[in-house]
């Protein structure tokens, strides 16, 4: 299993580029987890240490990535 530094330097090359719906199971492809969670869905409660959180702007860009 990846870390979460070693997840975000698969994923990194994607931040600045466009949201798409498409890109969770990329996501999930690249790193072996299976909880990835869109721009547009909200955050569950639970603290799950394989979840990924895509963080996007108001112009529809990824801007960050959050773990748990």
């Amino acid at each position: 299993m990846m870390t979460n530094d070693q997840v975000l330097q698969h994923i990194q090359h994607l931040v600045g580029s466009r949201y798409v719906r498409s890109v969770k199971p990329y996501i999930a492809e690249l790193t072996g987890r299976t909880c990835v969670v869109g721009v547009d869905e909200p955050m569950p409660l639970d603290l799950n240490p394989e979840r990924i959180k895509i963080q996007g702007n108001g112009a529809g860009a990824i801007v960050s990535f959050i773990f748990g």
